[in-house]
């Protein structure tokens, strides 16, 4: 968890996702100089069925272009928001953070305005639904090598099927059998090379998921770094003594920012993931309010038993000071 923001010192608040940027182009390095390496033991397998070894390696290269572009479109993210925290000017307010502009100019007052939390999941849905296709295109490319898998399957059984109709039969089983063996050696050397499609698929999937995971990390990064410094604003309330907050307001609070959020994803018109998690949102703010109701509920039933047996101790000693008079 990142460090509280110190409005002191004037630092940026959030850190930029350089670091993430840097592992993604080490790993993709590490990998190239490993095919460089294996170039040789590589290239009949990549001929063996060129097509859809082409087509697993573009939609791999499209893979990557889309976990470079999510980690890079948080450094205008960053830099918008230590702009403002830093009290330089500011650039125009990015896709992402544009419905959190008033949030994040009433954190340098130190306040903290109403639904900003709600906000702030819907940001987290939002960079999530951004790596959704790294997830989906994972997916396509292992089925792409099981589809390169079972049509080398399928061309070598027909060529098997092929070898065995054309053996002439009633001959010498030695001549039959040096027959046969002479047919297979073709269909049966290419086996190897059915399974290229299944080699180059799971490899580009593994290539995939590792960018998925530092897109991921650097997304969850942003998110706790923006919400520590817009949370950590939060000016402290006047306590007074003898006065004890309801603790039913907290969990009305916590709805009213329940139902403003799944407002705005309505209006908004978002996708099925941030109605749901919108949903579960409200859902627990629903019964968090309960739980306050009844911890409130408790609380007078115990303040009430505890004013009964106060009255009955002050009866009790009343009636003895009365008969110790009489």
């Amino acid at each position: 968890m990142a460090a509280r923001y110190n409005s002191e010192n004037n630092s940026p608040p959030l850190a930029r996702p350089g670091i993430y940027l840097g592992r993604m182009v080490i790993f993709l390095i590490l990998v190239g100089f490993l095919a460089f390496i294996l170039f040789k033991q590589i290239t009949p397998a990549f001929l063996a069925n060129p097509g859809l070894n082409g087509l697993i390696l573009g939609v791999l290269l499209i893979a990557v272009l889309i976990a470079f572009g999510q980690v890079v479109r948080l450094f205008r993210e960053v830099g918008y928001v230590n702009a403002v925290a830093t009290g330089a000017q500011a650039k125009k307010p990015p896709a992402l953070l544009a419905p959190m502009v008033p949030m994040i100019a009433a954190r340098k007052t130190g306040a903290l305005l109403p639904g900003t939390t709600g906000y702030l999941d819907t940001i987290a849905a939002r960079l999530d639904e951004g790596r959704e296709m790294l997830r989906y295109i994972a997916g396509i490319l292992i089925l792409l090598g099981l589809l390169g898998t079972f049509w080398g399957l399928i061309d070598t059984l027909s060529a098997v099927g092929g070898v065995i109709k054309g053996m002439r039969g009633g001959g010498d089983a030695g001549v039959m059998f040096d027959e046969l063996k002479s047919g297979l050696a073709v269909p049966l050397s290419g086996i190897g090379l059915a399974f290229s499609a299944s080699l180059f698929g799971l490899a580009s999937s593994l290539i995939t998921g590792f960018l998925e995971l530092q897109a991921g990390q650097a997304h969850a990064r942003f998110h706790n770094e923006l919400q520590d410094w817009l949370l950590s604003g939060t000016a402290s309330e006047p306590v007074v003594a003898g006065a004890v907050r309801p603790v039913a307001a907290a969990g009305a609070q916590d709805l009213k920012e329940a139902v403003e959020r799944l407002t705005a994803i309505v209006s908004e018109g978002g996708g099925g993931r941030a109605a749901t998690l919108a949903m579960t949102n409200l859902a627990e703010g629903i019964q968090g309010l309960v739980q306050h109701m009844r911890a409130e509920q408790q609380m007078i039933r115990d303040w009430v038993e505890a004013q009964a047996s106060r009255e009955r101790e002050l009866k009790q000693v009343l009636d003895r000071l009365g008969r110790e008079r009489v």
